[in-house]
């Protein structure tokens, strides 16, 4: 884990699932946290003996948001973790409803993202983006979640460049996590266990390990490291021909 004591890290999501697992890495590396979120949880973000501050936030608000920016003295690193989507094809739902998940996914990462520029020291910060492999491929149920993605990846690569060389810009492209809300997407542990075994390492990533990564995509380790995209999937999904082809030669046989 690298050293980050003395940094400031913005966790917007940190106090459940993947963004609790990226507030504990931040705070095992020394820096500490103010973890985002509508509602305290009942329980904070702890690690190293150490705990997260808490703030609550609407984060695509953005007038709400600049007033909690100005309440911040500084900020080294943000992590536009906040997001998510129900399963609901493009067809069954209203515009407004569709438009509200690509506010939480994309317009809000960028409000953020904006506010706290102003506060990153002159040496320089971090903003990362936790995308999904949606943004890269078909996502029927969730199309409106896969376009947001796909922009914010588009918008870290854009910032990088306009915000450089002072503050860094990347994203986290992720494929499934194992998180306290897995049940009510995969069904019970069988239905997990299936939907791990398409997956070439076998299992799903813990939200702790997003958090390692992403800190040292946030810290020196990683200077070098801007506009770019780091997938963290487990080698992706393996392709349905392949399972087509050897069924076919099965029944051939």
């Amino acid at each position: 884990m690298p050293d980050m004591t003395g940094k400031v890290a913005v966790v917007t999501g940190g106090v459940r699932g993947v963004g609790l697992g990226i507030s504990r890495a931040f705070l095992e590396a020394g820096a500490e946290v103010v973890a985002v979120a509508r509602r305290e949880p009942d329980r904070l973000p702890s690690a190293a003996g150490r705990t997260a501050r808490f703030a609550s936030l609407d984060v695509r608000d953005a007038a709400a948001v600049g007033a909690f920016a100005e309440r911040l003295d500084r900020v080294d690193v943000l992590v536009n973790n906040a997001g998510g989507t129900p399963f609901l094809p493009l067809a069954e739902g209203g515009p407004r409803t569709h438009t509200k998940i690509i506010e939480l996914n994309l317009i809000a990462p960028l409000i953020m993202s904006q506010a706290m520029y102003e506060r990153m020291p002159p040496a320089g910060g971090s903003v990362l983006m936790i995308s999904s492999v949606s943004a890269t491929r078909p996502s029927p149920g969730s199309a409106a979640y896969g376009a947001a993605k796909a922009g914010l990846e588009s918008l870290a690569a854009s910032l990088a460049v306009e915000w450089a060389p002072r503050v860094r810009v990347n994203a986290l492209k992720l494929g499934m996590v194992r998180t306290e809300q897995s049940h009510l997407h995969y069904g019970d542990e069988d239905g997990i266990a299936a939907v791990e075994s398409t997956i070439p390492v076998q299992r799903m990533a813990t939200p702790d390990e997003v958090g390692a990564v992403c800190a040292f995509l946030a810290s020196g380790l990683a200077a070098y490291i801007t506009g770019s995209t780091l997938t963290m999937h487990g080698g992706g999904e393996r392709p349905a021909f392949l399972d087509a082809a050897t069924a076919n030669k099965e029944e051939s046989t």
